[in-house]
């Protein structure tokens, strides 16, 4: 399924495409992974979790910002999110990546929106969380998180398994809140593991590692054999549960996050929404390929008149005329 995943990857990264997305609003299936395109739609969505004992972490979509006013626009936007936990008293935090708020314009200019964001986060006792993206944003976004967790302490961050620099990385930041996850980026061959059994295994190690010497360990993944594996960790090292929360993705295993959370372990559901939903639609894919199915659904049967739904079309029947498809 290499080419599957390159394929959706490629996609998520062509910016014409991701523009003309923003127009087009939900479609493809992608309404069923993203909570909606306002505040109020997303608050909606996380009442319903939190009715079910499950918290949230809030992404405000956007990518490719490469002027100061859309980032600021950005800024604004998190805040507003921020703003709207404190007043509904939702059971959810902030994931936010640094280049959405001027990382790829400005340094300085990325640090003081995400200072004004990590402030009034910490007024409201809210915490935030640094997504990572691909390599090339990776360090300064760890010089950016190092630069604030000097003031504030209601910040963490991500290990991804998938990087030859992940386990030096979680040592450093031993101290903090992480999220450790597998990495959903094509990364160079120099610079990250490319075999899914050493991508597993790593991974496996973080989260071991972490949980025995670390802070808080949020683990994401939708992998059942992971998750119990997990859960016999903790148990045979006597890893409380206030120590550790499994993560997955909004409109995913639906069944298995109320499961964990009716089993009594914390779970936290990652909640996307905006009218930018096209990037992380597109790397949701490339990570999930069983959800061809739903494209395919969304492409043919309401006829969707747009190049992306072409262009999936004519992959998918390329795919299906070659019996590639399984898995």
């Amino acid at each position: 399924m290499n080419a599957t995943k390159n394929f959706f990857i490629m996609l998520s990264q062509n910016r014409a495409l991701n523009s003309a997305a923003k127009r087009w609003g939900l479609k493809l299936g992608a309404q069923s992974v993203v909570a909606g395109t306002t505040i109020d739609e997303m608050v909606e969505s996380i009442r319903k979790l939190n009715a079910e004992g499950i918290s949230a972490t809030i992404d405000n979509l956007g990518e490719f910002v490469f002027e100061k006013e859309e980032a600021l626009q950005a800024k604004e936007q998190i805040l507003e999110v921020i703003k709207a936990i404190h007043h509904y008293q939702l059971d959810a935090h902030i994931s936010l990546k640094p280049s959405q708020l001027g990382l790829d314009i400005d340094y300085a200019f990325c640090l003081e929106n995400l200072r004004e964001i990590v402030a009034k986060s910490h007024e409201y006792g809210i915490f935030v969380n640094f997504d990572m993206e691909d390599h090339s944003h990776l360090q300064p976004s760890f010089d950016i998180l190092e630069e604030l967790y000097r003031d504030y302490d209601n910040i963490g961050t991500v290990i991804q398994a998938y990087f030859f620099r992940a386990e030096e990385d979680l040592d450093k930041y031993n101290d903090y809140r992480l999220r450790i996850v597998k990495g959903a980026y094509k990364e160079p061959a120099e610079l990250a593991y490319q075999e899914k059994a050493e991508i597993d295994a790593n991974y496996i190690k973080l989260i071991e590692s972490h949980l025995l010497d670390g802070k808080f360990t949020s683990i994401a993944t939708h992998d059942h054999h992971v998750i119990n594996h997990v859960v016999k960790f903790v148990k045979e090292h006597n890893i409380p549960n206030s120590k550790f929360e499994f993560q997955m993705l909004y409109g995913f295993r639906k069944d298995l996050q109320l499961e964990l959370a009716r089993k009594g372990y914390h779970f936290c559901t990652y909640v996307p929404f905006g009218n930018d939903w096209y990037g992380y639609f597109m790397r949701r894919l490339a990570e999930r390929p069983q959800n061809l199915n739903l494209v395919a659904k969304q492409a043919f049967n309401k006829k969707t008149n747009t190049l992306i739904g072409m262009g999936m079309g004519m992959f998918l029947l390329g795919r299906l005329s070659k019996g590639s498809t399984k898995g």
